[in-house]
């Protein structure tokens, strides 16, 4: 009783999968990271992101790491609201999600370039003072689709 369940289950996810897929054609994956800046670190918090993380991200982008990223704004509903959201575009969920050991070390060569010593503990270091900056609110991956027409 319970196989025949799981494999009802199982069959009404690969129905709907499929219809639904029948309505777009996948594209690529955002991976979203949200994050609330403490108060009065807003500013700071960006000036810091404008000088390092987005230096690093084009450096990546240009080395065909990542197909691109953005960085929203949100007016926070509640304390527990974000109020600033990095995206990173992936070409799948394979590159968003899996570890690539090519991948990860021309990372760390983009980083060891961008703080000038190959030294992780180093980089740590100087990466520390965003993290009293802000609060991380959590990850989210969304596959872009683009819709069929109609007929």
């Amino acid at each position: 009783m319970t196989r025949a369940i799981g494999l009802l289950a199982a069959g009404l996810l690969f129905s709907s999968v499929a219809v639904a897929q029948e309505h777009w054609t996948e594209g690529p994956v955002w991976e979203c990271s949200a994050y609330r800046t403490e108060p009065g670190q807003f500013d700071t918090y960006l000036k810091w992101i404008r000088a390092h993380a987005e230096v690093i991200n084009q450096e990546a982008k240009k080395q065909g790491l990542i197909v691109d990223y953005k960085t929203f704004i949100h007016t926070p509903g509640d304390e527990h609201d974000y109020d600033v959201l990095f995206c990173t575009l992936h070409s799948s969920y394979g590159k968003a999600l899996d570890y690539n050991k090519g991948d990860d070390d021309k990372f760390d060569a983009i980083s060891a370039a961008h703080w000038a010593t190959g030294d992780e503990d180093k980089q740590q270091e100087m990466n520390a003072p965003r993290l009293k900056m802000r609060t991380y609110m959590g990850t989210s991956y969304h596959r872009e689709v683009t819709l069929r027409p109609p007929g």
